[in-house]
């Protein structure tokens, strides 16, 4: 098929053109370039947007004559975005993120000015922090909603980026600073382990790492936060790798692992607390030197939204010792 199905040579740089294409690009050209990059297919991307193969090819063309760079790449099993697409795609995503939020608002207002938050959330928040922060927005916003994805800070960060969620609570030890986007540490989390309750160590005063390391673990996923503060609490105290037995990034599965077994699991405290109230693990007593800085993302924006930051006080509050929250209130910032 024209366009697709056979490798192409590389391209020669294409002349820059003034950006006269920008204010010609329209919200279903917005939504063809992103179906290109989902489905990486220009026959597949027609069908689904009800076009044609040639006339979709021909746009395209067109477009990448006017930026003066290729947007996607020509090969057998389809396309994949350029450096040139993949930012372009980057605003594209972005700016129908907006419009959608955009159409949310107004439908908001029309219903009495009922808000909705689009909240990321990394497993080390998801106990405590992110339901009381929840909790505290619906009680601002008796009409309000908020929907939490729960991930990985990687995956989530990324969803961030793109404009597919607000705000991003989790781990920010290593988070590195990116263009467009705020971030503020919340509090600090100490590691604890869990074992079940009646386990040989369970009990048992002042345990230090050659206890531990007597007993099978269930470690965290290699380049995760925790495994990574784990790992390196290890090779600081000198030893040899934890013997890991099962490795998990589920909470569940971890926790009910530790339950039916003697394996030893690290959690935050604040999970390690809930956990422990449930009567069917207890957390150990050992002064693990593994702490997580837990924080919060956001996009930076000239007008932030006054549900996002509505639900930045409310995270802010959660995050404080309960003796110490005050009555919420809205923070004095400029807002859409």
């Amino acid at each position: 098929m024209a366009g697709e199905g056979r490798a192409a040579a590389p391209e020669a740089p294409r002349p820059a053109r003034p950006a006269g294409w920008i204010p010609r690009l329209n919200f279903r050209h917005l939504q063809l370039l992103v179906q290109l990059q989902a489905l990486g297919s220009i026959s597949d991307t027609a069908r689904a947007m009800g076009t044609t193969q040639p006339a979709l090819s021909k746009w395209l063309k067109e477009l990448e004559d006017e930026v003066g760079a290729a947007l996607f790449d020509r090969h057998a099993r389809g396309l994949t975005a350029t450096a040139h697409g993949d930012a372009l795609l980057t605003h594209a995503h972005r700016m129908l993120y907006e419009m959608g939020r955009a159409r949310e608002h107004l439908d908001a207002l029309q219903d009495g000015g009922a808000r909705r938050v689009l909240l990321g959330a990394a497993p080390a928040s998801i106990t405590q922090a992110v339901p009381l922060a929840v909790a505290a927005f619906l009680r601002r916003h008796p009409g309000g909603r908020v929907d939490v994805r729960e991930d990985t800070m990687s995956r989530l960060l990324e969803a961030l980026d793109q404009g597919a969620l607000d705000a991003v609570v989790g781990v920010l030890d290593d988070y590195s600073p990116r263009p467009g986007l705020r971030s503020e540490p919340l509090y600090r989390e100490p590691m604890r382990i869990l074992v079940r309750r009646g386990h040989p160590l369970a009990g048992r005063a002042r345990l230090d790492w050659p206890d531990l390391l007597a007993s099978e673990w269930i470690l965290w996923p290699r380049g995760t936060n925790n495994r990574r503060r784990l790992d390196h609490a290890i090779v600081q105290a000198g030893l040899e790798p934890l013997p890991c037995r099962v490795e998990s990034s589920s909470l569940l599965a971890n926790a009910t692992l530790v339950r039916e077994s003697d394996l030893l699991c690290a959690v935050s405290a604040r999970l390690a607390d809930w956990f422990d109230g449930r009567g069917d693990v207890v957390a150990l007593d050992f002064p693990a030197d593994v702490a997580n800085t837990i924080g919060v993302v956001w996009r930076e924006q000239p007008l932030q939204l006054a549900s996002t930051l509505d639900m930045l006080a409310c995270l802010r509050e959660a995050a404080r010792p309960a003796r110490e929250r005050p009555t919420l209130r809205r923070p004095e910032e400029p807002s859409a």
